[in-house]
């Protein structure tokens, strides 16, 4: 038997120990143990036992255990008094399987806990003594990294005094933390970090709010600091600080001193700086050092912007070759962006789609448009700029430029080179070519023609061709009929052929095509005016000005509109807003004036007239207006100033000067009013109105020459008489004619409705011309100025006063052009019975 008993070296744990073991406590005789029975009975007793507790049964005597019980040294019994599994009668069997389940060899009388759970729950923490020096050095520190923070987020909210404060607040408690910390003997403890932090964005406020000198000193402060690792390379935001100073000296210094602190390893911020050297050097002029330090940029680290400076640089030294090789050099810098095929849709794939119409607008997916967008600008704009000069015509130059840009991975920005090669013509006054140009694109796609034909039709809509317009406009809408621009100058084209109804729809389905079309917006409302339809026309320039909310054009249609609705408030409120946004514009003020002046205001229209005077002192109904309203106000000779501007304005046109000798005549200056109609005589010796003052006034002041002026004022009467007779002839003659063939044109115009319309708008307008042909072989005697109109009634020859009657202002602004004030001397007659014996 002992052949199979395995021995236990002492090193090894023995799982089997205490078999054999033999408590002798359990020999004593429970059931007349008196504190025993006493427990019993108690409530503790009777609680029932746990599952792994030991439940001794009475009156038994001792009893081998099981093996569980005998390795615990706990008595482990079933709930029926039955032993566990492994106490036989005899050897117990060991349990060999309980090892992994937690059971070892340790000190007796310990629970299963495996999860160390039957410690209880733990203990409450600690209140923290806030009142502590530690405690309140920590609060300390975060509220300083809380006002670095919100500094950071001003500034990029672009308040850059708030956040200027707030770095200022932030220095000041972190000086307090470091005082705290020396209290406390913690100097070693000391956040460096944080002291740096605090001052690089102090630094960074002070030169956003342009306080360059502080920004220096406290960027210094920094710099000069051994225990701030790398903080030389802030020596480049000291450079940038001295070129918006225009100190390029100090600038460069600081460019180079930084480039001494950056290791070469990293290539990118190295190139960085040098282009900033590069640029100080071309604001210098010194364009061969910074084409050096931008070769050496491009032989390191190419991009875009170092390549088209190197080109500006080139292209001012004057070397053709070199701007060539860096134009190509520029076409073969790297975007280092993903292909674009993987934003295409996978028609099978839908988890892929899903992804895609994540990504398709993403951050890194903007990113990526800005950075091509950019690579795009630079060639263009290095194209532009070099393609006049290195060859011999801007022409043969963008073809060089077109033809390499084709052969890159940017060859789609060859058609646009092209179209800013016909405009090129166009700014040249050469139109055939940019023509010949435009009509190039025809034959290509669809997009590129439509904006071919676009612009051509909007060639030779400026050139007043509206068959040709109106011809490449369909060629722009056939390519492709979303084009907005097209229908813009489609409907333009039948706009000026009176067809509206066409013209709106056109400009609808515009807006239907893009609704932030702004052109179709416009002539809409255009339109909508036209056929007076004003609501609907108010209702397109309200919308536009919620677009254009400083546009003059717009504000001024919509007060224009409110006036024709007799919406007078309104449209003061909008003429005042327009004078706002265009303060200089004479018109705008008369049209302001006159709206006051029609509402009986007349301080407020002399101001606004007076204002456009001011801008436009040639403008002659503005004149005629201030000098009436001197004379309503009794102040003839501040009328004076204004009529003579209007005589020297329009030296032909005898009334300026006829109101110039009236105002003296009512100031009582008799003596100037004289020299005057003697001065307007000799320029017009037969205008009656002159003679007739010139009677008057030598008869009042007693002089000989009126005998003399009253003998030329009957002939010219005479004169004008026989002119009057002739003209009413020749006006009966061609009024009798006219009803003939009025009536013809009425006849004709049975068969069809439009013949009528366009025979009495005939009619209308000769009638509204005025002008009487006495026939075609007849000599005219010489005509006035203004032309005579045919009357039944007796000519009355009598002088007319410009200026109307003393008592009352002539309304100017409503009586219509060439009618006549009424004549203060009308019912008296110059007879020979008037002149002084």
């Amino acid at each position: 038997m002992m052949r199979n008993v395995h021995l236990v070296p002492e090193d090894e744990d023995d799982i089997y120990t205490g078999y054999n073991d033999y408590n002798p406590q359990f020999d004593e005789d429970i059931d007349n143990d008196e504190g025993f029975q006493q427990a019993v009975k108690t409530s503790h007793g009777r609680r029932p036992p746990p599952t792994a507790s030991v439940k001794p049964v009475l009156g038994a005597g001792p009893r081998p255990l099981g093996t569980a019980a005998q390795r615990m040294k706990t008595g482990m019994v079933s709930s029926m008094g039955r032993p566990t599994t492994g106490a036989q009668e005899g050897v117990a069997r060991p349990m060999t399987a309980v090892r992994a389940a937690g059971y070892s060899s340790a000190p007796r009388g310990m629970q299963f806990d495996p999860l160390n759970q039957a410690k209880g729950p733990a203990p409450p923490l600690e209140a923290k003594a806030e009142d502590s020096p530690e405690e309140k050095v920590k609060q300390l520190e975060k509220k300083v990294m809380e006002l670095v923070e919100e500094s950071c987020m001003a500034n990029s909210r672009a308040e850059f005094s708030l956040a200027l404060e707030k770095a200022k607040e932030a220095g000041r408690q972190e000086r307090q933390l470091v005082r705290q910390r020396e209290q406390l003997a913690s100097g070693e403890q000391i956040n460096l970090d944080l002291t740096y932090s605090v001052l690089f964005n102090l630094a960074n406020q002070y030169a956003a709010n342009e306080m360059f000198n502080e920004a220096l000193n406290t960027y210094t402060v920094i710099v000069k600091n051994k225990m701030f690792s790398n903080a030389g390379r802030l020596r480049v935001n000291m450079g940038n600080i001295y070129f918006k100073q225009r100190n390029y000296a100090k600038s460069i210094k600081f460019y180079r001193m930084a480039l001494d602190q950056v290791p070469t390893a990293h290539k990118e911020m190295r190139a960085r700086i040098m282009q900033n050297i590069a640029l100080v050097f071309i604001r210098m002029g010194q364009y061969s050092d910074a084409v050096t330090t931008l070769e050496h940029v491009m032989n390191e680290k190419p991009d875009f912007k170092s390549g088209f400076n190197l080109i500006l640089c080139y292209f001012a030294l004057g070397d053709r070759e070199k701007m060539k090789k860096t134009f190509q050099r520029l076409l073969n810098c790297a975007l280092n962006i993903d292909d674009e095929d993987k934003y295409l849709p996978h028609p099978d794939d839908k988890h892929y789609n899903m992804i895609l119409e994540v990504i398709r607008n993403d951050t890194l997916r903007r990113m990526e448009r800005e950075k091509k967008t950019y690579a795009e600008k630079c060639i263009m704009a290095a194209a532009k700029v070099i393609a006049p000069a290195i060859e011999g015509s801007f022409a043969a130059g963008y073809d060089w430029c077109v033809d390499h840009v084709k052969h890159s991975m940017v060859c789609e920005l060859a058609q646009e080179l092209e179209m800013y090669k016909a405009m090129c013509f166009l700014r040249k006054k050469n139109v055939e070519e940019a023509v010949e140009t435009l009509k190039s694109f025809e034959k290509k796609d669809s997009k590129v023609a439509s904006t071919a034909a676009t612009n051509l039709s909007f060639l030779y809509f400026l050139e007043n061709e509206v068959g040709q317009a109106d011809k490449y406009a369909e060629v722009a809408m056939t390519a492709d009929r979303y084009n907005p621009s097209a229908l813009v100058n489609k409907g333009n084209c039948v706009f000026m052929q009176g067809e509206y109804e066409r013209a709106r729809e056109f400009y609808q389905e515009a807006l239907r095509n893009d609704s932030t079309c702004t052109e179709a917006l416009y002539n809409l409302g255009l339109t909508y005016k036209k056929v007076q339809r004003l609501e609907d026309s108010l209702d397109c320039f309200l919308k536009l000005h919620a677009i254009l909310r400083n546009s003059a054009q717009v504000i001024y249609q919509i007060a224009d509109l409110y006036d024709q609705l007799e919406d007078t408030a309104q449209a003061t409120e909008w003429f005042m807003q327009l004078i706002g946004v265009v303060p200089t514009d004479a018109f705008v003020l008369a049209r302001l004036g006159e709206i006051y002046d029609n509402e009986g205001d007349k301080t407020q229209a002399f101001q606004y007239h007076y204002e456009s005077f001011r801008y436009f002192p040639s403008n002659i109904e503005i004149i005629e207006w201030l000098g009436a309203y001197y004379i309503d106000s009794k102040f003839c000779e501040k009328a004076i100033h204004y009529f003579e501007r209007a005589a020297v304005i329009q030296p032909s046109q005898v009334k300026w000067q006829l109101m110039v000798a009236s105002c003296h005549r009512r100031s009582g200056n008799y003596q100037q009013a004289l020299e005057t109609y003697k001065d307007i005589h000799s320029k017009f010796p037969e205008n009656p109105e002159c003679l007739r003052f010139l009677v008057r006034i030598c008869n009042d002041l007693g002089l000989k020459e009126a005998q003399d002026y009253a003998t030329k004022l009957k002939k010219a009467e005479k004169a004008r008489e026989l002119r009057e007779q002739r003209a009413s002839s020749g006006s009966r003659r061609g009024s009798g004619r006219g009803i003939r063939e009025h009536s013809a044109g009425s006849d004709s115009g049975r068969g069809g409705s439009g013949g009528s319309r366009g025979g009495s708008a005939r009619a209308g307008s000769a009638s509204r011309g005025g002008s009487a042909r006495s026939g075609s072989g007849r000599m005219r005697l010489p005509d006035s100025n203004e032309p005579y109109e045919a009357t039944k009634k007796e000519v009355d020859a009598s002088y007319v006063d410009p200026l109307g009657a003393a008592a009352e202002r002539p309304k100017t602004a409503a009586r219509q052009r060439g009618q006549q004030p009424e004549d203060e001397f009308g019912d008296e007659e110059l007879g020979d019975d008037l002149l002084p014996d």
